[in-house]
C-alpha cells in the first residue's frame, strides 16, 4: 500500500519516481494520510457505537422479550456477536488493507457485483438513513426542554436535525483533524453522561432498589421471531462496530492498531449497555419503561432532579458524536467506490488544500438531508438494519470462501475459523427472523430496491455508455475548479 504519508504531486517530487517533471500536465494525485492512533481508534468505536441507540432501544428491546431477565441478556448476547463480528472484520481489514469497509472484501472474494450491490444500498439508503435518523433523534433530545408537557413540532425537529447535518458536513469536510478532535471531546461528553447513568445506578441497587429484578424471567414471551426483532433493535444501538474498517489506510500501524481498538471498545460498550439498562431498571419497572417516551429523560427526572436539564443536554452531545463519526467513515466508502469507477468519478476526489474526500462527504450530507424530509425513518431502519444484515453475512461469508480460493494473502491477524461461521449463521437467522414472523411488503421493496442496483451497474458500469460520461466530464470540470479537489493516487498492493 501506498504507505507515506501523504506524497503531494507538486514541487516535492521533481520529476519523482514516475518520472513525472513539475511542469508536466498530467493530473495532480494525492493520498489520504496515516492520521489515527489507537486512542483515537477506541473513541471513534465507543463514540461511534454509543450514539442515540442505547437511548432509544432499551423500549423496543424490552418490548419485544417482555421481561427485564431476557432483556439483559439479548443486550450482553448483542455485544458478543458485535464483537466476533469486528474480530472478522480485523481479519479482513488487515489481509486486505483498503479504506471502505465492506466494500473491497466482496470485490476480493465475489468480484464487483456484490460490491457494487454493496456501495449502492450503503451510499443511496442504510448509512444516509442511519445519520439522519440520529440527527432527528438529536434534534428531539435538544428541543425537549423548551417544550416541557409537550412534543416538539415537527418543523422545529427538521430543521434542527438539518442544520446539525450541514455543521457535521462542513466540519468532517474542512479538516481529517477537526473531525477527529471533535470526535474524541463528543466521545468525552458522551462517556460523562454514560457514567451519571451508571453509578447513579450502581447507588440505587446499593440502596436496596433491587424489587424490579426478582422474577426476572416472569412474564417473559420468547419466540424466535421476538429474539430476532429484539436483536435488530439492540444491535441497532451496538451498529458502528465495524467503522474502523471504513478508514483501515488512515490508520498507524493497523496490524497492531486494528485489533487492539476492537477487543479493549467493543467489550466496553457491551458492559456500559448492560450497566445502564440496570441502572433504568432500578428506577422503571418494565410496564414504566414501555409508556416513557424518552428512556433517559425519564431516568434523569426520577434520579437528578432538579439537574435533570443533564440529560437531555447530554445525550445531545451523544447523538451528534454518533452522527460525526458516522459522517467521518461513510464519506471514505464513496471515496473508495468512486476510485473504482463504481461511483460518479468525482465523488473519489480529494482537497488539495484539506486532504478530505469533501465531494464524498457532502454528497453523503445531502442525501441525509433528502431522508429526513419524510420524518419516519423509524420504520425505515427496521427495514435497512434487515439489509445492512444481509451485507455483513455476505462479508463473513468472503472471509470463510477467501480462506480456501485465497490462501496467498498475508493474514497478520486470523481468528478461528468458527466465528465466522457463527457470525454468518447468526445473520442468516437475523435476515430471516422478521420476515418469517412477521411478513411485510417492506423487506420486499427492500429487496427489490438492492437488486435494481444491478439494472445500474450492467448499464453504467457493465457497458459503461458514453452519454453520462459526456453529460458529467464538464460537471466534473465544474466541481473540481469549484471545491479545489484532485483524483486521489492509484493505491498499490
Amino acid at each position: 500500500m501506498g504507505e507515506g504519508s501523504l506524497r503531494k504531486r507538486k514541487g516535492e517530487d521533481k520529476g519523482g519516481e514516475d518520472g513525472r517533471s513539475i511542469g508536466s500536465h498530467e493530473p495532480q494525485t494525492m493520498n489520504l494520510q496515516q492520521q489515527v492512533g489507537l486512542i483515537s481508534g477506541i473513541c471513534m468505536i465507543v463514540g461511534t457505537i454509543i450514539g442515540s441507540g442505547i437511548f432509544v432501544s432499551p423500549k423496543s428491546v424490552l418490548g419485544n422479550v417482555g421481561a427485564v431477565g431476557p432483556c439483559l441478556t439479548i443486550w450482553a448476547a448483542c455485544g458478543i456477536l458485535a464483537t466476533l463480528g469486528a474480530l472478522c472484520f480485523a481479519e479482513l481489514g488487515t489481509m486486505i488493507t483498503k479504506s471502505g469497509g465492506e466494500y473491497p472484501y466482496l470485490m476480493e472474494a465475489f468480484g464487483p457485483i456484490p460490491a457494487f450491490l454493496f456501495s449502492w444500498t450503503s451510499l443511496l439508503v442504510t448509512k444516509p438513513s442511519s445519520f439522519a435518523i440520529i440527527c432527528l433523534s438529536f434534534a428531539e433530545y435538544a428541543s425537549a426542554p423548551f417544550y416541557p408537557g409537550c412534543d416538539p413540532p415537527q418543523v422545529v425537529i427538521k430543521c434542527l436535525a438539518a442544520a446539525a447535518i450541514v455543521v457535521i458536513t462542513i466540519v468532517n469536510s474542512l479538516s481529517v483533524k477537526l473531525g477527529s478532535y471533535l470526535q474524541n471531546f463528543l466521545t468525552a461528553a458522551k462517556m460523562i453522561i454514560v457514567t451519571i447513568i451508571i453509578v447513579s445506578g450502581i447507588v440505587l441497587l446499593a440502596q436496596g432498589k433491587t424489587e424490579n429484578f426478582e422474577d426476572s424471567f416472569k412474564d417473559s414471551k420468547i419466540s424466535v421471531s421476538a429474539i430476532g426483532l429484539a436483536f435488530y433493535n439492540g444491535l441497532w444501538a451496538y451498529d458502528g462496530w465495524n467503522q474502523l474498517n471504513y478508514i483501515t489506510e488512515e490508520l498507524k500501524n493497523p496490524y497492531r492498531n486494528l485489533p487492539l481498538s476492537i477487543i479493549i471498545g467493543i467489550p466496553l460498550v457491551t458492559v456500559c449497555y448492560v450497566l445502564i439498562n440496570i441502572s433504568y431498571f432500578t428506577v422503571m419497572t418494565s410496564t414504566e419503561l414501555l409508556q416513557s417516551q424518552a428512556v433517559a429523560v425519564t431516568f434523569g427526572d426520577r434520579v437528578l432532579y432538579p439537574a435533570s436539564w443533564i440529560v437531555p443536554l447530554f445525550v445531545a452531545f451523544s447523538t451528534i458524536g454518533s452522527a460525526n463519526g458516522t459522517c467521518f467513515t461513510a464519506g471514505r466508502l464513496v471515496y473508495v467506490a468512486g476510485r473504482e469507477g463504481h461511483m460518479l468519478k468525482v465523488l473519489s476526489y480529494i482537497s488539495v488544500k484539506r486532504l478530505t474526500p469533501a465531494p464524498a462527504i457532502i454528497f453523503y450530507g445531502a442525501i441525509a438531508i433528502i431522508y429526513i424530509i419524510p420524518g419516519d425513518i423509524n420504520t425505515l431502519i427496521n427495514y435497512f438494519s434487515f439489509a445492512v444484515w444481509i451485507f455483513y453475512g455476505l462479508t463473513v461469508l468472503a472471509l470463510i470462501v477467501m480462506r480456501f480460493t485465497r490462501k496467498e494473502l498475508k493474514r497478520p491477524i486470523k481468528v478461528p475459523i468458527i466465528i465466522p461461521v457463527i457470525v454468518a449463521l447468526v445473520s442468516v437467522l437475523l435476515v430471516l427472523a422478521p420476515i418469517i414472523s412477521a411478513p411485510e411488503l417492506a423487506y420486499l421493496y427492500c429487496v427489490l430496491f438492492i437488486l435494481s442496483g444491478l439494472i445500474v451497474y450492467v448499464l453504467f458500469v457493465h457497458f459503461k455508455f458514453n452519454w453520462p460520461q459526456k453529460i458529467s466530464k464538464p460537471i466534473t470540470m465544474h466541481l473540481q475548479m469549484l471545491l479545489e479537489v484532485v483524483p486521489a493516487e492509484d493505491v498499490t498492493e
